[in-house]
Formats: C-alpha cells, sequence, structure tokens
C-alpha cells in the first residue's frame, strides 16, 4: 500500500503544498513553511452514520417566541452606534480593519471612554503593540481620563482572560488590540500565524458569549487590504467594521460590511484630529466648495455612502496642449469610466477633447464609485471645455449610458431631499423622478431629463447643443 505524501503548511496564510518552499507562494511570507501531520483518516476508518442523541429537540420555528427588539448599549459616541445599528449587544464580538496608521486603536480608546463614562462600568482596552506608557500618552493627548476605563499591555491568551476576569461580569467592553499579536501557550506556531489567530479569537468568542460582555478585536490588514488571517476570522464575529480614508486629508469612513444586528451597509463619517477621532455629523459640508459666483468646470451632485445620503462637487479642468498624448488625470473616481464619459461628452456637446488635457477630481479626498455621478461627471466636463458655468444652485444626479441615455438611480427621495436640504432649488434628474418621490422631497425644482443632450440645453438654455452647446 503507498504510503500518504508529507503535507506542507504556511503558518501565516494556510496554504498547502507537497513540498517545502523558503517562501509561501500564496502569501510570500518566508521561514512559515513546515511540516504538518497527515489529516487523511486511516484505512478502513470512516465516519459514523449513527445519529447521537441531542441535547434539545428542534423545534417548529412557529412555536419560538420572538423576543422583540435587541437591547442595545449605548457606546456615547452617535456615529459609532449609528454604524452598529443602535448601539452595542451583549455578548457582541466585533472585528475592526483599516490600513496602518487610519485611527484604529484612536477611535477604539474614544470609544471605551465614552463607554465608559456613560455606564458607569469598567471598561478594558488591551493592546499587544504598545505598552502601558505608550497608551497612556495617546491617552492623555485626545482628552481619554475615564476612571473606569483599563489599560494593559499583554500578548499571552491567559493574561488576557485574566484581566477580564478581574473586571467581571459588570464589564461595558473589552477591547483587544490586536488579535494578531495574542497567542495561547496551548497551541503551536507564532504569534499572527492561522492556528493562533483562530484560537485567540475563538476564546475570547466565547469569555463574550459566556459573559455577555461587548469584546472588540481589532485585525491587522495585509498588503492587499483584507484581514490578515483565515477568512474564518470573519465569521466567527458578529460585526465586521471596515476604517479608511485618504491619508492626504483627515476623513476617515467606518463601514460595516458585516452585522447580524443591524444593516451591513451603514456607513459613519470621523474627522481626525489632535484631540481624537471626532463626529462628522453633516459630512456633505466636507465635499463642496463654498463661493459666491458659478466656476466653470463644477457640478454638485448627490451619492450614497451606505444608507446615507452626502453632496459632492466633481471638478473638470479642460487645458490646450502640445503634447501629442494629452493627459487624463483622474483623482476620486474610477478612470475607466470617467474615460467613457469625457468620450459621451465629446461626442454630445461637440467637444474637440483630443487635443486637450482633461483632468477630473472631487472635493475633500472622498472616492466616489456610484454611477449616480455620472450626470454631474458629464456636465462638469462640458462646462470646462466650454468654459460655461453651471449656476450655483443646480445638483445633477443620474446615470449615463453609452448611448447617451440619463437612467434612473436607487435612493433617489434621500438623494433630494439632502439636496434641497443643503439650497439646492435645481435637480437634474432622470425621466420618471416626479412619481416616485414623496413629501421628504417637496420644495424641490425637478427637472427631469431623458439624455445628456436635454441635460446641457437646461442647462445652458440652448436650442441646440452641438456644435453651440
Amino acid at each position: 500500500m503507498a504510503k500518504s505524501k508529507p503535507s506542507f503548511e504556511c503558518s501565516a496564510c494556510g496554504a498547502s503544498s507537497l513540498r517545502w518552499t523558503g517562501k509561501c507562494v500564496k502569501c510570500g511570507e518566508f521561514g512559515t513553511v513546515a511540516e504538518v501531520a497527515p489529516t487523511t483518516p486511516a484505512p478502513g476508518r470512516r465516519a459514523s452514520t449513527q445519529g447521537a442523541s441531542p441535547t434539545s429537540p428542534a423545534r417548529p420555528v412557529s412555536t419560538v417566541t420572538a423576543q422583540g427588539p435587541v437591547p442595545r448599549i449605548n457606546t456615547g459616541i452617535g456615529e459609532f452606534d449609528r454604524v452598529l445599528g443602535g448601539g452595542l449587544v451583549a455578548g457582541q464580538v466585533l472585528l475592526v480593519s483599516g490600513e496602518p496608521g487610519a485611527g484604529k486603536s484612536t477611535l477604539l480608546l474614544n470609544v471605551a471612554n465614552a463607554i465608559a463614562e456613560k455606564t458607569g462600568k469598567p471598561a478594558l482596552y488591551v493592546s499587544g503593540e504598545e505598552s502601558v506608557h505608550q497608551i497612556a500618552v495617546r491617552a492623555s493627548r485626545i482628552g481619554v481620563n475615564s476612571e473606569q476605563l483599563f489599560i494593559a499591555d499583554e500578548t499571552d491568551l491567559a493574561n488576557v482572560i485574566g484581566h477580564i476576569d478581574e473586571l467581571g461580569k459588570d464589564a461595558s467592553l473589552v477591547i483587544v488590540d490586536s488579535v494578531q499579536t495574542i497567542a495561547s501557550a496551548d497551541v503551536d506556531g507564532r504569534a499572527g500565524g492561522v492556528a493562533q489567530v483562530m484560537e485567540v479569537a475563538q476564546a475570547l468568542t466565547r469569555v463574550a458569549k459566556e459573559r455577555g460582555i461587548p469584546v472588540c478585536l481589532v485585525g491587522q490588514v495585509t498588503k492587499e487590504s483584507t484581514v490578515a488571517g483565515p477568512r474564518a476570522l470573519e465569521h466567527i464575529c458578529d460585526a465586521t467594521l471596515s476604517l479608511d480614508g485618504d491619508r492626504q486629508t483627515s476623513l476617515r469612513l467606518l463601514r460595516a460590511v458585516k452585522n447580524r444586528y443591524g444593516p451591513a451597509d451603514e456607513v459613519a463619517c470621523f474627522e481626525q484630529t489632535d484631540r481624537g477621532m471626532q463626529e462628522v455629523v453633516d459630512p456633505s459640508m466636507l465635499f463642496r466648495e463654498e463661493r459666491a459666483a458659478p466656476v466653470p468646470g463644477t457640478c454638485v451632485t448627490v451619492t450614497i455612502e451606505g444608507r446615507r445620503a452626502m453632496l459632492a462637487e466633481v471638478q473638470a479642468l479642460v487645458a490646450p496642449t502640445t503634447n501629442p498624448n494629452p493627459r487624463r488625470g483622474v483623482s476620486g473616481l474610477d478612470s475607466s469610466r470617467v474615460a467613457m464619459l469625457v468620450a459621451i461628452t465629446e461626442r454630445v456637446a461637440g467637444l474637440k477633447l483630443a487635443d486637450k488635457d482633461v483632468f477630473v477630481a472631487t472635493v475633500g479626498g472622498i472616492k466616489l464609485s456610484d454611477p449616480s455621478t455620472d450626470l454631474a461627471t458629464c456636465l462638469a466636463i462640458g462646462s470646462a471645455g466650454k468654459d460655461t458655468p453651471i449656476p450655483l444652485n443646480v445638483a445633477a444626479i443620474g446615470e449615463v449610458t453609452l448611448s447617451g441615455d440619463v437612467r434612473r438611480v436607487p435612493m433617489i427621495t434621500q438623494r433630494i431631499a439632502e439636496a434641497t436640504r443643503l439650497g439646492y432649488t435645481r435637480i437634474l434628474a432622470p425621466t420618471g423622478t416626479q412619481g416616485s418621490l414623496d413629501k421628504r422631497a417637496a420644495g424641490a425644482d425637478i427637472v427631469e431629463v431623458a439624455n445628456l443632450s436635454e441635460a446641457l440645453r437646461e442647462i445652458h438654455g440652448t436650442s441646440t447643443v452641438n456644435p453651440d452647446f
């Protein structure tokens, strides 16, 4: 009988291979591939087909009484509660990830301080990356000084659970920063390896469920911007939050990627300051310019982040060039889609852009991937190409197709209501928008356009678009 071939496994990403290599072919880490015992069952041994007696019988779903709304624990930070669906849940396990320097530790230190102050119950912040003195320096800088907030630096799982035991069942929140730095003496492998991460996460999850204490795990990310370790880590947690933002700006967006107790598409906005992470209650004010007179090449649109409608300004610049290959610069938008919109605008508006540089960008560093911004992008390019400004009270919403048609987009009522709230009284929207609005969009002058040509005529009041625009 042939012997089982030895297998090798990477302790960093879990990838397996039939031979040893110094570098993992999947994650690229060096020195992480080691031989593991074969997991194939012995010959003749098969899984039993005899079932065991369940501890509790299965019941019809109609006989299970609903418990009503899930009780929430408010942290005192409105934007953080908002992204969770109203606050923390007893025994909930959160996983917060983000790029290095995004502000994860600062935000969670603010959250721990706020919930300790609000509930009067102890909160624990355990760091495996920083010493207690380093945490204290940051806490002093951002004004975190609650008597109920306890900090510790530990890398051993048993000691972390010991700190939780000392607080008792009255603990309001436990934060572990980060889960990849904690290791268990009962499991082989280095801290951050697949086996260690899974053991630490499962042990802390059991503690959270048994004692009803919310636990927040900070997850490091890889160069591909995914959570380091096995994907099963995200399945264990009840909610997965992602904190991201442009390094050149102070704005940070906290997104709910997964949430068992609330919406999974909610977004909260924070601003990173010297005093910590400050809530941005009205982010629409950050993504548009305030000016007294209209400027060519600018148009305001309304995008959706999660369930929140936010105004954003798209700016375009068209400049002559002697370069045989004109530049196409894009910032904050998808470059492939902008190239398509430039071609559509060039054809519909009768512009000649083949010998000109075209630059398109957003204001405030926001990244727009919503197709509803197409119409505003086309109008901004057309406005810059003809050096004709768009009135200050105009906002444009709609997706533009290759044929130049303007298509409807979801959540149109929320978009128009947000634009109206901020003083935009004339809104260009796709045909059929009027019939789907409710009282939240009252007071707005909706101009329905079927295609880009009609939108250009409405903006500039001309009977023809090509060539007079």
